[in-house]
């Protein structure tokens, strides 16, 4: 059994994964960010060497899109330089370390699901940020680390797409939702099951996507949301990008391939709009 550290413990993706750990009698420490500052190396390298585990999975980010647009700096100490020191203290250690990522990281230009593999572009500051700290982790972790990029993550907690549009539903008779972004909707508990067997199986070190299977478009999505919690989807009208403008742009196409995660034997993971069902993120939210 592994001795599991989780940082950014109170964020959406970590509260699945915890929960997940200690159901399953995992040995785990959840830390978050008045616990551990990536951005303290000291405390960083301190911490881990005293706890002593065997897997960390930095749930830590820095998640916000817009504000890293005139932030890059801040959103670096976090996602590129922060990453790097729990990488080396990683090292120092033995550890197995596992970076969530995004599929920011890309220029959403492609027409095909995007392997693992594929040239990274990213058209915006988070994407960049978040792309130095997967370097960071190959670099420094060659054969203990791991890159798992997901794409349009939503759970039961936190600011996510889902919850923001039950929330609106109830509050607009008429919703404007972008329908030229294409992405496979992700939830969190999904993601977090498949991090779980990631540790315990130990595949080969390297990038992997990990994304509940399928596509829709941001329109389609908010359509799929007011259907389950009985609302009218005429009541969503679509819009373009250009209609609505955001600080950061966004890539048009962020499905994501899924072949070395099946190359390593690691489960599939299902269709969105079964995951959006099973999940109960709109009973909770």
């Amino acid at each position: 059994m592994s001795r599991w550290l989780v940082t950014g413990a109170a964020g959406m993706l970590a509260t699945e994964l915890v929960g997940r750990l200690r159901a399953a009698g995992e040995p785990v420490l959840a830390l978050c960010r008045d616990e551990l500052d990536l951005r303290d190396g000291s405390a960083v390298h301190h911490l881990v060497s005293a706890c002593r585990p065997d897997i960390v999975v930095n749930c830590a980010a820095w998640t916000g899109v817009d504000d890293a647009e005139t932030r890059e700096a801040e959103a670096l100490a976090v996602n590129g330089h922060g990453v790097r020191t729990l990488a080396e203290a990683c090292e120092r250690l033995g550890a197995r370390m596992i970076q969530p990522s995004t599929d920011y990281v890309f220029d959403g230009t492609a027409l095909d699901p995007y392997p693992e593999d594929a040239p990274a572009s990213p058209v915006n500051a988070y994407g960049r940020t978040k792309l130095a700290g997967e370097r960071a982790v190959l670099e420094v972790l060659p054969e203990t680390g791991y890159v798992v990029r997901t794409a349009w993550l939503y759970g039961a907690t936190g600011k996510n797409f889902v919850r923001t549009i039950a929330a609106i539903e109830r509050s607009r008779p008429v919703l404007d939702v972008v329908d030229d972004q294409i992405g496979p909707p992700t939830w969190a508990g999904d993601l977090a099951t498949g991090i779980v067997e990631l540790g315990r199986t130990e595949p080969p070190p390297g990038i992997y996507h990990a994304t509940n299977s399928g596509q829709t478009s941001w329109y389609g999505f908010a359509r799929e949301i007011f259907t389950l919690v009985g609302a009218d989807p005429g009541r969503v009208t679509p819009v373009s990008t250009k209609e609505f403008a955001r600080p950061a742009p966004r890539p048009a196409y962020s499905v994501l391939g899924h072949e070395r995660w099946s190359r390593a034997g690691l489960p599939p993971m299902r269709d969105w709009r079964e995951a959006l069902q099973a999940s109960e993120v709109l009973v909770s939210g």
